[in-house]
């Protein structure tokens, strides 16, 4: 069985569970840490940001993953897909934060809620390869001295280049107006990956319902069953772990149900452990569960301890608690 056929089986299963390691992530030791962690837990898909360096790190962590399960007592029974994601202008997933220093007044409010990314320090300039655009420290900010530029890359050069690394499938973050700029870089994934799964990332922030479903099924027309939607919630909402930082995952994915459209479906934005159990209560039915900051809050004292690369206890408590959170979900939604 291919590696196409082999990802169409686990998604008709609906047993897919994939790690967002943050389109705006380009931290390549965290990527290459929650690549070993989470692959020795069973995800199937890892998330990426479009940059070789970072699918590199993946690539590492998946390989350190396959030298210490046996070591561990673990098998791992999937190889995970390299995912890279990509996003136009406008979209939130493609952002980086900027912080004009002659408005801020030093307050520490936006290191704050900065949180679990780290990517605000005491001298308030913002570290790129940490920042995913979230939006957090914007919120947060009472002098408006916070705003983001988007850091369009050049993809017809980048991306040819992560399928070289081992990139199987693509993702375009597609939260925008602009219907032709989307048309023009989904016919690019579609010609950089013509024999496997290629997804939209799709909320309704902008998007009235009938302009979702209309730009789903243009899409569908280019890609047929290859397609998958990434049903986005709350983008980077997901630190919470209750039912409501979740809903509206739920509710954009039963949009993308009704439509009958013939995609594979991804419940993503807000996501956590109470994601599929919510999605059976709604009879929402999906093909798998992606999640990303809460994901990654999880085991992020792992990742970040010191001994994370020198012994095995560290390791194996936060396979442990990547394990809880893919079976609560992959568990909800495929029974």
């Amino acid at each position: 069985m291919g590696r196409y056929e082999q990802l169409r089986q686990i998604f008709n299963e609906k047993r897919c569970f994939k790690l967002v390691c943050g389109a705006g992530n380009e931290d390549v030791e965290e990527v290459r840490k929650l690549a070993t962690i989470y692959t020795m837990a069973g995800t199937i898909v890892l998330d990426l940001s479009a940059n070789v360096e970072v699918v590199n790190a993946a690539k590492r962590g998946i390989e350190i993953a396959y030298e210490k399960a046996p070591l561990l007592g673990k098998e791992i029974k999937t190889r995970p897909y390299m995912n890279v994601s990509i996003g136009l202008k406008g979209d939130p997933h493609v952002r980086k934060a900027i912080i004009d220093l002659k408005l801020c007044t030093e307050c520490g409010k936006c290191i704050k809620a900065c949180g679990e990314r780290e990517a605000i320090k005491d001298d308030y300039v913002v570290i790129d390869s940490r920042c995913i655009g979230c939006g957090d420290c914007e919120k947060s900010c009472s002098f408006g001295a916070i705003d983001y530029y988007f850091k369009k890359a050049d993809f017809e050069r980048i991306l040819p280049e992560c399928v070289a690394a081992g990139t199987e499938t693509m993702e375009l973050h597609a939260v925008t107006m602009d219907d032709e700029g989307v048309r023009n870089d989904w016919r690019l994934l579609n010609k950089l990956i013509p024999d496997n799964f290629v997804s939209m990332c799709l909320d309704r922030t902008l998007l009235s319902n009938k302009h979702l479903v209309a730009r789903i099924r243009e899409a569908y027309d280019i890609t047929g069953k290859r397609m998958i939607v990434q049903a986005d919630g709350d983008p980077m909402s997901g630190s919470g772990d209750d039912y409501n930082t979740t809903l509206q995952a739920i509710a954009c994915a039963d949009i993308v149900k009704k439509s009958e459209i013939p995609v594979m479906i991804f419940l993503s934005g807000g996501t956590n452990s109470k994601t599929g159990l919510l999605a059976k209560q709604c009879g929402v039915e999906a093909h798998g569960v992606a999640i990303g900051s809460y994901a990654r809050s999880v085991v992020k004292k792992y990742v970040t301890h010191e001994e994370f690369d020198n012994g095995l206890d560290i390791l194996r408590e936060a396979v442990t608690v990547a394990e809880q959170l893919i079976l609560s979900n992959i568990e909800a939604i495929s029974g």
